[in-house]
């Protein structure tokens, strides 16, 4: 045991540098874990928080959830690979349909359903009576969304970005298996040539990414939840997930 301890230590140490050291793959991790889950931030928090405000979109949430725990990761990138190929041959710019195309599908495709969901349930647990108070002052529709509904929501919709980002990132090592670089590069390549110290390294890094990404999440939450609505709990921060 100290001696596989040993070889990681003296792993971590000669890897860190050059193109296919531990610095240029986290990097790279980061890269298509951040692109997929600001991407799909974009589409859901606006879809999720108008639909909630309107009061629609309850079916579709349900079936958003149902279908993001029915599809696995794996399955996802394989379904996405024929069409960015395809999309490669059509497109000058893209150099391959391998590696950064089906991983960022698959990712942004995993982020799409908590974060849409929990932004539904954040806006739509609002008492009614605080939205009728809103109309009463004379704020329109948008003002309401906007100064009151979201930053009231906000520690569900931050509690389900959090939850999501550690998702992704600890997802992303399945890019390796369809050419991606990343963290999960070592440990692929690890399996293939049989060599556990190195299949342990990038499990650790992968586990340190996450718990640092959960972090800085923290953080953020901390930072953008308004006084008044800040959870007294952890059980409150907890993403608000429809049944």
């Amino acid at each position: 045991m100290i001696e596989f301890i040993a070889d990681v230590a003296r792993w971590f140490v000669d890897n860190w540098d050059g193109s296919t050291g531990y610095l240029v793959r986290t990097w790279e991790h980061i890269v298509v874990s951040g692109t997929a889950l600001l991407a799909a931030a974009a589409v859901s928090l606006p879809l999720g928080a108008w639909l909630g405000h309107t009061g629609r979109g309850g079916t579709l949430a349900v079936s958003l959830v149902n279908v993001g725990r029915a599809l696995p990761s794996f399955g996802i990138i394989a379904l996405a690979l024929p069409f960015t190929i395809r999309l490669a041959d059509a497109v000058p710019f893209i150099d391959s349909g391998l590696g950064f195309l089906p991983t960022f599908v698959a990712l942004f495709a995993l982020a799409l359903p908590p974060i849409f969901t929990n932004t539904h349930a954040g806006i739509r647990s609002i008492e009614p009576e605080t939205v009728d108070a809103a109309r009463g002052m004379g704020m329109s529709e948008r003002q309401i969304l906007l100064e009151v509904e979201l930053p009231i929501a906000s520690p569900v919709v931050l509690a389900g970005l959090r939850v999501t980002a550690v998702q992704v990132v600890a997802t992303a090592p399945l890019g390796a298996l369809v050419a991606y670089g990343g963290l999960g590069r070592f440990i692929i390549d690890g399996f293939a040539v049989r060599d556990g110290v190195q299949i342990f390294s990038g499990a650790v890094l992968v586990a340190l990414l996450s718990v640092l990404t959960e972090g800085a999440f923290v953080l953020l939450e901390r930072r953008l939840t308004p006084q008044g609505v800040k959870p007294t709990s952890r059980a409150e921060a907890s993403p608000a997930l429809p049944h």
